[in-house]
């Protein structure tokens, strides 16, 4: 499975180092650094997860989850926090507010291409 990857993060760092990992791991990856334009990118429908940024320079990643189950094109797309929210409570409150997973930063670059595999066979077996 060749999967087609938005990431939305506005730490230039963190969207290198995430984008390297996910390439090196056969995905076809794309970024972005503001929550619009994950909305506008998202508008295409041709991608297989978001993973996204809780604190952006523009929108909230909350908000940006809630536009896209809005959209008849987008609300079904498996979105993951992919946060540095990692305190007790943070997982289950953003899986509440409807993201499909939970990744915290920094991520584990031996594991994170796998945990995100992860989230999409879990959407496609639910």
């Amino acid at each position: 499975m060749h999967e087609r990857v938005l990431v939305v993060e506005d730490n230039e760092r963190n969207r290198k180092l995430v984008l390297a990992v996910l390439e090196v791991a056969g995905m076809s990856v794309e970024a972005v650094s503001t929550g619009q334009a994950a909305l506008d990118r998202c508008a295409g429908g041709d991608l297989d997860v978001v993973l996204l940024d809780i604190q952006l320079s523009d929108l909230d990643g909350v908000e940006v989850l809630h536009q896209l189950r809005e959209r008849a094109e987008s609300a079904r797309l498996p979105v993951v926090a992919l946060t540095a929210f990692a305190m007790e409570g943070d997982e289950a409150r953003f899986l509440a507010e409807g993201f499909d997973g939970y990744l915290t930063k920094p991520i584990d670059v031996r594991r994170f291409a796998d945990q995100v595999r992860e989230v999409l066979s879990d959407r496609v077996l639910s």
